[in-house]
């Protein structure tokens, strides 16, 4: 019996006639009293991401969502990602209780809005569930992150935890109960937990290729038999950060691109809007930024065009064909799209774009070189970015390992659905708490091949891989490259060896 609920039993049992109602947690410990009859409970599961924390409350009778909420984390102040937190209190110790104080202030935010959504008393609140990277995990619950920040990349603690919600200062019933989902290990947290708990890799013979895209990806690899781990740090700019014209995803935001190979000529769609830009229904829309999705499409249609060549360099020499590209320094640029100002496409946020998918590609190449795969028949994208990426772009772009895009699909905000899971099933709780002990972590950081796979990845799509399931759907352009004194180069003669070989066939 929770202390809290004792001090209110006479009252509550007088109050009620002598009958009353009761909420057990799981399945041993009295949380909550009232009077009579109450046929009212609800919970919410929160994923707290480093760019966006979202919250979903839930009717735990039905299981039915009621409500989601979601802002942008308020510890961006402090960094962008997540290293940059850990430094900024390794060298502002006293820097973290600010960092928790302000992620937990977020989550009181969240649940008034929640509730206030619904149109429910907050009191009826009496579970909730919370997933998230173990930097992020560490903040909320006041741990100190710094030693996420170097090899061995210890954590404080990886079991699930079970505490009062007052401990995390959440303004819903006095003897609520708050469950984090297991962490893994160094940096693959609760998260991945909940996405693995979400998509159920252990469940199936097939091998499956989980990729929550963000500015740490989350990769799991495997199946029944076995199940790999690992993050990579893909740093902001697929979330628009580091772009020279980026922006978060909002209205106003180019979230999608096509370019003629002909004309060289583009057409965009935003955020908001559902006509492109060359349909009578975008008149009048304002173009603020591009966003994560955006910019990925833009760099992928610039190479399928041949405006970016294999290595990443913007072709200055088509300026004779199209007034899109235009000089930028040393480099050109490409106008995406004019009204009162230009919005550019630059040499720089292509390198930026290079530099997160090397990484993404690199970490799913290392797993796939420990499961002994050469090629995946089967990716899912989450998160709430990867599952607004287009496949084939991706694939394009060589975001990740070739694969049929037909089989390359989108999973949603599947850390956000794990802690929805275990919201509402105490059995899925005990289930990933031992799923998640069978799982094999792979430590980027610490693997030679990772640097490896990672220059080969830069090239686009690839330096080596003729991604030859994505050419039996989309024609890619021939592979080539830019030397630095702006001739026209060969790539490694594995790759246009391979790819001579794809186009005789």
């Amino acid at each position: 019996l929770d202390e809290r609920v004792l001090e209110g039993l006479q009252a509550a049992l007088r109050a009620g006639d002598w009958q009353v109602t009761v909420a057990v947690h799981d399945g041993a410990t009295i949380t909550a009293i009232w009077p009579g009859l109450q046929d009212r409970a609800y919970g919410i599961a929160f994923d707290v991401g480093s760019t966006t924390v979202a919250g979903h409350l839930c009717d735990l009778t039905s299981g039915e969502v009621l409500a989601s909420v979601g802002e942008m984390n308020p510890q961006i102040r402090f960094g962008e990602d997540l290293m940059s937190r850990v430094s900024y209190v390794m060298l502002n110790p006293e820097a973290r209780k600010e960092l928790t104080r302000v992620v937990r202030g977020c989550l009181s935010k969240l649940t008034a809005e929640l509730a206030t959504k619904a149109g429910i008393d907050r009191n009826e609140v009496l579970e909730v569930t919370v997933v998230g990277n173990p930097i992020m995990h560490h903040l909320l619950l006041g741990l100190d992150p710094t030693e996420l920040g170097g090899a061995p990349f210890a954590l404080a603690v990886d079991d699930a935890l079970r505490l009062p919600a007052s401990h995390l200062g959440l303004p819903i019933h006095p003897g609520a109960r708050v469950y984090v989902l297991p962490c893994i290990a160094g940096h693959v947290g609760a998260d991945t937990a909940g996405m693995i708990l979400s998509e159920a890799p252990y469940l199936g013979d097939e091998v499956n290729l989980l990729v929550d895209v963000g500015t740490n990806a989350e990769i799991v690899l495997g199946n029944k038999e076995r199940l790999l781990a690992a993050s990579s740090p893909t740093g902001p700019a697929f979330e628009g950060a580091q772009i020279t014209f980026g922006q978060r995803a909002a209205p106003g935001a180019i979230e999608r691109v096509r370019i003629d190979p002909e004309t060289l000529e583009p057409r965009v769609r935003v955020i908001g809007c559902e006509a492109w830009s060359d349909e009578p229904g975008f008149a009048g829309v304002r173009v603020t930024g591009i966003c994560g999705s955006g910019i990925i499409e833009a760099i992928a249609e610039l190479h399928l065009a041949g405006i970016v060549t294999t290595d990443g360099t913007i072709d200055g020499a088509l300026a004779t064909r199209t007034s899109r590209l235009v000089p930028d320094g040393r480099t050109f640029s490409y106008v995406l799209h004019e009204d009162e100002t230009q919005l550019l496409v630059t040499q720089d946020d292509v390198r930026q774009i290079q530099l997160a998918k090397g990484a993404l590609y690199a970490g799913c190449r290392l797993l796939m070189d420990h499961y002994g795969l050469e090629r995946v028949d089967r990716i899912r994208l989450a998160g709430a970015f990867g599952s607004q990426i287009d496949p084939v772009h991706a694939l394009v772009l060589g975001l990740i390992p070739d694969c049929d895009p037909e089989r390359v699909t989108a999973a949603g905000n599947a850390a956000g659905t794990g802690a929805r899971i275990a919201l509402l099933n105490a059995a899925a709780r005990r289930e990933i708490e031992d799923v998640v002990r069978r799982v094999e972590k792979v430590e980027t950081a610490v693997e030679p091949r990772f640097q490896e796979h990672f220059v080969s990845a830069m090239a686009i799509p690839h330096d080596i891989d003729p991604y030859e399931r994505l050419g039996a759907v989309v024609p890619l352009p021939r592979r080539r490259k830019i030397s630095p004194a702006g001739k026209e180069g060969r790539t490694r003669r594995r790759a246009a060896s391979a790819n001579r070989g794809r186009r005789s066939e």
